[in-house]
């Protein structure tokens, strides 16, 4: 049922990121590692109105943003009876834009930090913020807002936000479809932005005073970190020409001058690890696995893809890097928003077949839990796979 749909042999990272280089790409089929599905699937929460980011703390419960408003908890696995918050006016649920990315505090557990990434209108504008919340028992409270004015659209807000391995806060965000501020460093718009959980600007950001961390950007809606802290993100591109991009601290991604592995000499940008070429994926939240048959490797929820892209990433000789992908649970749940890796090796997804680009199946909504199989562990403890 579960079935290995294909995979892509892609672009090469250049050692020298900072020098634009011609990539290839390669699409084959090769031999699944594993010779079936190895998890089984749990519906966590269903009948849910787009989730769109999911957050796990410590004791493995499951904070996540619906885009109408809505910030839900999943606690020992059960749906809590009522929102902990719903945001109202001047708060706007758009085509793409409304409620969107989630993170916990490092210090959750002590101090109920939650962070979140929404739309609002301003004067006819629409503009995307991050704030702060405080968790209280069963109940979210507005503390304060960190980052204002971040140019918004009906599309192309980018929304995930993330707290990376070196405390700081990560945002990214699209063009608010003004392809042209991507490259405009005065502007939020087209950017993954880095700030201080209080809402201050790094004094180690790349750019003196800005909280723009990478720029050139269509519309990112991806961060992970691998155990070595460098950061990955995906991409949409237009019709295609979808990325999955190694991010270095300035680098220019090429939007809207270019994209996938297309190059330009009158810029310096940094080339695609992965580029999807003539097919879509509409890469958005991704998750490096800790644990299981995916250890190590990078797990991207696909939108127009329908599929949970696997991604295995290593080096060259040459010290170049250099990846392949495999697809699963293809059309099985339909549109992949979010995965995100638990505590004891369990993977979340949320689908968002309700999201006006769907085709919403029985009970839509949902929020999946992939558990290992018990013939998986079994093999996994005698060093049968991946060896």
């Amino acid at each position: 049922m579960y079935h290995l749909l294909f995979t892509l042999l892609a672009c090469q990272v250049m050692s020298n990121l900072n020098t634009p280089r011609k990539s290839t790409m390669d699409v084959g089929i090769e031999k699944a590692q594993v010779d079936e599905f190895p998890y089984e699937i749990e519906v966590v929460a269903n009948n849910l109105n787009i989730p769109w980011a999911l957050a796990v703390d410590n004791r493995n419960d499951i904070y996540f943003t619906e885009r109408t408003g809505n910030i839900w908890l999943i606690e020992e696995g059960e749906l809590y009876n009522k929102p902990l918050y719903t945001f109202d006016y001047p708060f706007q649920s758009t085509s793409e834009g409304g409620l969107m990315g989630i993170a916990l505090d490092e210090d959750f557990e002590n101090n109920g930090y939650l962070y979140v990434m929404y739309t609002y209108r301003d004067q006819g504008r629409l503009n995307n913020a991050i704030a702060r919340l405080v968790r209280t028992n069963h109940e979210l409270i507005f503390n304060q807002v960190l980052l204002d004015k971040i140019p918004g659209g009906r599309t192309h807000n980018g929304g995930r936000i993330k707290i990376g391995p070196d405390g700081k806060l990560y945002i990214t965000t699209g063009d608010a479809e003004v392809p042209e501020l991507a490259q405009d460093l005065t502007s939020m718009a087209g950017k993954i932005l880095r700030i201080n959980v209080d809402g201050s600007i790094p004094l180690d950001n790349p750019f003196s005073n800005s909280p723009v961390y990478s720029y050139g950007f269509r519309n990112p809606q991806g961060l992970a970190w691998d155990t070595n802290g460098i950061l990955y993100a995906s991409e949409h591109g237009t019709n295609a020409n979808d990325e999955i991009n190694v991010i270095v601290p300035g680098g220019n991604y090429g939007w809207p001058n270019v994209q996938g592995d297309k190059t330009q000499d009158a810029i310096s940008i940094q080339m695609p690890l992965l580029q999807s070429g003539e097919i879509t994926w509409a890469p958005s939240g991704m998750d490096f696995a800790n644990q299981g048959p995916w250890k190590g490797k990078l797990m991207v929820a696909n939108l127009r893809g329908e599929q949970l892209l696997v991604i295995t990433i290593f080096e060259t000789e040459e010290g170049n890097k250099e990846a392949s992908a495999e697809g699963w649970l293809y059309r099985e749940y339909g549109r992949l928003r979010d995965v995100v890796r638990g505590n004891d090796g369990s993977v979340y997804i949320a689908t968002n077949n309700r999201d006006g680009r769907g085709n919403p199946r029985f009970m839509d909504d949902k929020i999946l839990r992939l558990v290992l199989t018990e013939k998986f562990s079994a093999s996994l403890s005698k060093g049968k796979y991946f060896q």
